[in-house]
């Protein structure tokens, strides 16, 4: 099977990692190259296709090897995987990177409830050292004076804006955002069911048919082809003799003719995957659930039905809920900000005396009161940033803290959040400010 790589993506690989093998007088190259993006969009495969296609070795590693309960483990991973790389590049006479994936899950902050530990700041540490010393990287330990051969590291994740900001600079860091077009999306999505006898023009009406699903959205749809085939064989073999058919039978392994893969049915289930997705997103299930146990009272019926829980005014939760989930802006609460000018590009950081009204209702019940912001690209895959921390308990500095906020991000979305600070959870989200609506 031939896959399709970018051209974008391989331009960007090949000369970051062709740049750190060569000897460019007076020139300071970044060691680390971020590869940033929505989620399933392949950057990680695209980068193995790149390798593979390069002939280069990869020495992995994951977010999950960035936390251990002893501390200074995983620094000294990462130091021990870059020796590794450097060795294999001495031994084997060929390029080799280090390749972190989903760097931002290990070690990003990504609310203020995020948990902080002491091996997140020495894998940051650990990181910012070695792309200043690239050929000087040592052990806990022990001390080797040869200099080792220059790494280049390959870092994915979906938002590095959550990594320790020295570690993200430039001169450290090259930053590459992958988003792939619609050539890009035909491209990949046309390597993924080559053996299929899909014609572009097939490929072409699937992609433009769920525009804004991912990459992994379209070979998740292949995959479901199959679960007819595998259902009736489950009927056909038996529920109670399946785990012996499967596994170590004599038989040998099961064969499944290929599935129709007409270009209907691959949108009837790309369809029913779709449903799955929103009925994911409309129930929020934990939200009734926790406020149940908050709050003696039973949740407001008009809240459970639009699958959104709080603690504030029901009187502003219909209009919140209505536009929320619309994308539309809000002109209930927190629209009209004093001076006659509305949250639509923010004239005055003054908050309506409802949202007043709110902030108080939330200090009042023990909460604490947050802000956050997130400019359009954030805010269509819901990567809020937090505003500087609002350690108010009194209303008056709660609002003041929030106007500075608003005042700080003119033309951003805003918007106030309620948190319990002893169960670590949120009690309220409304937004007081879209941009240009």
């Amino acid at each position: 099977m031939t896959y399709y790589i970018s051209p974008r993506f391989l331009d960007k690989l090949a000369v970051h990692i062709t740049k750190n093998y060569l000897d460019l007088p007076g020139v300071r190259v970044p060691l680390i190259l971020g590869i940033h993006g929505r989620k399933g969009e392949g950057k990680s495969f695209q980068c193995e296709l790149v390798f593979e296609q390069m002939g280069i070795d990869a020495v992995h590693m994951s977010a999950g090897e960035l936390e251990s309960p002893d501390a200074g483990d995983p620094g000294r991973l990462i130091r021990l995987r870059y020796r590794e790389a450097a060795e294999f590049i001495k031994v084997r006479g060929k390029m080799c990177v280090l390749m972190i994936n989903d760097l931002d899950a290990g070690a990003g902050r990504f609310d203020q409830g995020t948990q902080y530990t002491v091996n997140t700041q020495l894998v940051n540490g650990t990181l910012m050292n070695i792309a200043d010393n690239p050929t000087d990287v040592q052990l806990p330990g022990s001390y080797d004076s040869t200099p080792l051969h220059r790494v280049p590291i390959i870092v994915t994740g979906n938002d590095l804006s959550t990594l320790y900001a020295p570690l993200i600079r430039d001169g450290r860091m090259d930053k590459f955002y992958w988003e792939p077009d619609r050539d890009d999306k035909i491209g990949i999505i046309g390597g993924i069911f080559e053996k299929d006898g899909l014609s572009r023009s097939e490929i072409e009406q699937l992609v433009d048919s769920f525009p804004h699903q991912s990459i992994d959205f379209f070979s998740a749809v292949r995959s479901r082809i199959y679960d007819e085939q595998i259902r009736q064989f489950i009927h056909q073999t038996g529920i109670s003799r399946v785990s012996s058919r499967v596994v170590n039978s004599v038989e040998g392994p099961p064969t499944f003719i290929k599935p129709d893969f007409r270009l209907s049915r691959l949108i009837e289930f790309g369809n029913v995957m779709v449903n799955e997705q929103q009925r994911v997103q409309n129930t929020r299930l934990v939200e009734e659930y926790n406020t149940g146990r908050r709050s003696p009272n039973p949740v407001n019926q008009e809240v459970a039905d639009a699958n959104k829980v709080t603690t504030l005014p029901k009187e502003n939760w219909k209009a919140v809920v209505r536009n929320e989930l619309a994308n539309e802006p809000t002109h209930s609460h927190g629209s009209n900000l004093g001076n006659g000018h509305t949250s639509n590009g923010l004239q005055s950081s003054k908050l309506s005396s409802d949202t007043q009204q709110q902030v108080r209702q939330i200090l009042a019940q023990g909460y604490r009161i947050g802000a956050e912001y997130a400019d359009k690209r954030r805010f269509s895959t819901q990567s809020w940033q937090s505003c500087a921390p609002i350690q108010a308990t009194e209303a008056t500095d709660a609002i003041a803290a929030l106007e500075e906020c608003l005042a700080e991000h003119t033309g951003e979305y805003v918007r106030l959040i309620g948190i319990d600070p002893k169960a670590k959870r949120r009690v309220a989200e409304t937004i007081l400010q879209r941009p240009n609506s």
